[in-house]
C-alpha cells in the first residue's frame, strides 16, 4: 500500500509541477513531511530523484514540441543553479549535523518555504500592477540561478513557484516561458544536488525503497503535465499555479505546528 501511495503522490505532484513549472518537489517535500516515514535528508534525496526524472521528461518534450525557449536566459540560469544546488546541499548537511534533531530542521525548512510561497502568491495575484524589471545579461542570470539552486537544494523542493515568479518579475516574460526556464533550472539544480550526494555521503545510507515507483510516477507526470501545458491557456496555467501555492502553504503550516508540538 505504501508503494501505491507514493506512486500516486509522485504522479499528482509532477503532473501539476510540469504543467505550472513548479517542478513537483514543492508538493512532494511537504507531503512527505506530513506522512513522516523518512528523515529530512532522505526526503530531500527522494524528492530530488523524483523531480529530476520529471524535469528530464518535461524539458525533452518541450524541446521536441519546438517550444520557444530563451536560451540566452535559460542556459545561465541552469549553470547558476548547478553551483547553487551544491551550496544548498552543503548548507543542509551542515545544519542537520549541527542540530541533530529532524523536527527542528523540518520546521526551519517549512517556515522558509511558507514565507516564500506567501510572497510568491501575493506577487502572482498582483503582478499586473507590479512593473517587471526586464533584466538581461549572463551575470544577472547566473546570480539568479545560484539563488534558485540554493533554495531548490536546501528546501528539497526542486524549484517550485519561486523560480516561476522570480523569472517573470526579473526578466519580464510570460508564465509559459517562465515555466520552461524554471524546468531547465530545476533539471540542472537536481543534477548538482544528486552529484554532490554521490561524491560525498553516497546513497547507500538512505532508504530509497520507494524511489523506483516515484520515478515511474514522475515520468508519467512529466508527460501529462507537459502535454497539458501545451494545450492549456495562459490563464489556466496561472490558476493552477496559484491553486497549488495555497495547497502547499497549508501543508507547510501544518508541518510547522505538528513538529513544534512533538515532545
Amino acid at each position: 500500500m505504501q508503494y501505491v501511495i507514493y506512486f500516486l503522490l509522485a504522479l499528482f505532484a509532477t503532473s501539476v509541477g510540469s504543467l505550472t513549472g513548479m517542478g513537483g518537489g514543492v508538493i512532494i517535500k511537504p507531503l512527505m513531511d506530513v506522512l513522516g516515514d523518512y528523515n529530512v535528508q532522505t526526503i530531500g534525496i527522494i524528492s530530488s530523484i523524483t523531480v529530476f526524472s520529471m524535469a528530464l521528461v518535461s524539458v525533452a518534450k518541450q524541446i521536441k514540441a519546438k517550444t520557444k525557449i530563451p536560451f540566452e536566459t535559460a542556459i545561465p540560469l541552469a549553470i547558476g543553479s548547478v553551483f547553487g544546488g551544491f551550496i544548498g546541499e552543503r548548507v543542509l548537511s551542515y545544519i542537520v549535523n549541527a542540530l541533530k534533531i529532524n523536527g527542528i530542521v523540518t520546521v526551519i525548512q517549512n517556515t522558509i518555504l511558507a514565507i516564500l510561497i506567501l510572497c510568491v502568491f501575493l506577487y502572482m495575484k498582483n503582478k499586473n500592477r507590479i512593473k517587471s524589471k526586464e533584466l538581461k545579461g549572463v551575470f544577472v542570470s547566473l546570480a539568479v540561478g545560484i539563488f534558485l539552486g540554493v533554495c531548490s537544494s536546501f528546501l528539497g523542493i526542486g524549484g517550485g513557484p519561486i523560480n516561476v515568479a522570480l523569472i517573470i518579475y526579473l526578466f519580464s516574460v510570460n508564465t509559459k516561458t517562465a515555466t520552461v526556464c524554471s524546468l531547465i533550472t530545476i533539471l540542472f539544480a537536481q543534477i548538482s544536488k544528486l552529484t554532490t550526494v554521490a561524491f560525498t555521503t553516497g546513497f547507500s545510507e538512505f532508504d530509497l525503497s520507494v524511489a523506483p515507483v516515484m520515478i515511474i510516477g514522475a515520468i508519467l507526470g512529466g508527460f501529462i503535465g507537459a502535454s497539458l501545458n501545451k494545450k492549456c491557456k495562459e490563464e489556466t496555467v496561472e490558476k493552477a499555479f496559484n491553486g497549488v501555492q495555497l495547497l502547499v502553504l497549508g501543508l507547510t503550516i501544518f508541518n510547522i505546528f505538528s513538529n513544534l508540538t512533538i515532545d
